[in-house]
């Protein structure tokens, strides 16, 4: 993982005048021109220096409530594998089975255990076992294996190759991919619906379109990137398995989001930012925040879809709805990417319901993260109530901000509403407990006529960088608490996270 930037100002040598890519959005490499370019992300990149930062394996090292690797899975696979670990290589390939693949060059030792698979090892030693060297003065290799491993589609966990499924998720290493093909198949038997149709005998609408499928990290690293295609794909073959899709669900058809419309959340510095990613190979934002060509487009796609649909939702067309969609939007605020995050997908939606009559809208976010961008947007405005559920631990956990303090400033004093977890470990009992005596009875009182969901399932059980324990029956409680709130006018739009958070809680 590329070290965080200083945040200080740096030498840039792309000229903006050789192909007309602004040094104000991302570094990384000109499509056009194919130079190197390292513009400079103002204020930004500091954030990822905070403990619970989405890809900085190092910061998590250091945070009081991370995770640890499961002790099952750490005897399973030492079991399953029966080696020792001391170095690993860096080879790198592609499974054609639909996972990814890592080839490592073990060294093998005679009577000594693995240290990288005990119980508390970080997500560091979870991915390179431990790459620190230890002392090896009087240790002599015995044998030489190669020991191919695999990374899970699904939860991005790496699993040894004798393994037959991932021994974090259970998923099967092709099974996405199948099941992802089937859903695509079906799409064409899907209704649409759209301002201009008539009324279908459906309740839910689902916004989707394979083009987001294309923004993806293209710098090769060790292991994926937890915000990527494979997460989409998982969550449309689930939909298809569980025969919730295409049988109970119209298809809202896809149109990228207009700047006029993003320029009511986003400043056009921000606008132009993310648009001029189009002409960079890959870019980066922030460390973890990735561009290519394909990604303005997808987070205009996404962002439309979202807007689209609070609208149909409000306007009585339909009655919920589910954005499937990426990139994820809740880090975005007013002018800057973050957090994996180009536009605010939520925000959109929301000023989206107010232009088709909504006068109040409540947005509840349970990702694991503090939506930073989205209480950014809305801090001042009276008509839009922003709810987190997040971890904070005193601001060590990404990004940093999230206080119970936060409230809102002038207008919107009283309008935010932060519920700041103190560390990781929380599950369902805090979240319904939190949900009962603090989210519902506000919402309650606010009584909007709309209430979209920040879903971020990072704070599922199992998920490698939340570190918490909320399980599928917690998240259809929630949803379905939430339903209520607002005469069920839902909308779910997905954020970040651990994809099994959503597979088995499929209820919208």
């Amino acid at each position: 993982m590329r070290p965080p930037s200083s945040g200080k100002k740096t030498e840039v040598s792309h000229s903006v005048g050789k192909c007309g890519v602004s040094d104000q959005a991302c570094h990384g490499k000109c499509q056009s021109c194919g130079i190197d370019a390292k513009p400079f992300c103002a204020g930004v990149n500091e954030v990822s220096l905070l403990t619970g930062s989405h890809t900085d394996v190092e910061a998590s090292k250091e945070n009081r409530g991370a995770c640890s690797l499961n002790n099952d899975r750490a005897d399973a696979l030492e079991e399953e594998a029966n080696v020792s670990t001391a170095r690993i290589g860096h080879v790198e390939s592609a499974d054609p089975g639909g996972s990814v693949g890592v080839e490592k060059e073990i060294f093998m030792a005679v009577n000594e255990e693995s240290e990288g698979e005990q119980a508390g090892a970080t997500l560091e030693d979870l991915f390179f076992f431990n790459g620190e060297e230890d002392d090896d003065s009087d240790w002599e290799p015995a044998s030489r294996l190669v020991v191919n491993r695999w990374f899970c589609l699904n939860c991005t966990m790496p699993n040894v190759d004798k393994i037959t499924y991932c021994m974090n998720c259970r998923e099967l290493p092709g099974s996405v991919v199948d099941g992802y093909d089937v859903f695509k198949k079906q799409i064409a038997q899907t209704a649409l619906l759209s301002a201009d149709t008539g009324l279908l005998p459906v309740s839910t609408a689902i916004g989707f379109d394979e083009r987001m499928l294309l923004h993806s990290e293209l710098e090769v690293k060790p292991n994926p990137h937890p915000e990527r295609p494979d997460r989409l794909r998982a969550i449309a073959a689930s939909l298809a398995a569980a025969g919730i899709f295409p049988s109970k669900c119209a298809l809202v058809p896809p149109r990228e989001i207009t700047k006029e419309e993003l320029l009511m959340v986003h400043s056009p510095d921000h606008i132009e930012s993310v648009e001029q990613t189009k002409n960079m190979l890959y870019s980066y934002f922030t460390s973890d925040t990735y561009a290519n060509g394909h990604s303005a487009c997808a987070a205009k796609l996404a962002a439309g879809l979202c807007a689209d649909l609070a609208s149909l939702i409000v306007s009585g067309r339909v009655r919920n709805g589910f954005a499937l969609v990426r990139p994820p939007g809740h880090h975005a605020g007013v002018k800057q990417a973050m957090g994996f995050c180009l536009h605010n997908n939520a925000a959109v939606a929301a000023l989206a319901a107010k232009r088709a009559g909504a006068k109040k809208v409540l947005i509840v976010d349970w990702d694991v993260h503090h939506g930073n961008g989205t209480q950014e947007i809305f801090d001042g405005d009276k008509t839009v109530l922003y709810i987190s559920l997040h971890r904070h631990e005193d601001g060590n956990f990404y990004p940093g901000t999230g206080a119970a303090h936060e409230v809102g400033v002038l207008d919107g004093q009283g309008f935010s509403v932060n519920i700041p977890w103190s560390r990781g470990g929380v599950g369902d009992d805090d979240y319904i407990f939190a949900f009962q005596t603090v989210v519902l009875p506000i919402a309650s009182e606010f009584a909007a006529d709309i209430t979209i969901i920040s879903a971020g399932f990072d704070a599922a059980r199992g998920d490698p960088l939340g570190c918490c324990d909320v399980t599928p029956t917690g998240y259809s409680w929630m949803t379905s608490l939430l339903a209520g709130s607002s005469n069920g006018r839902l909308l779910v739009i997905l954020e970040g996270g651990y994809v099994p958070g959503f597979l088995n809680s499929r209820k919208i």
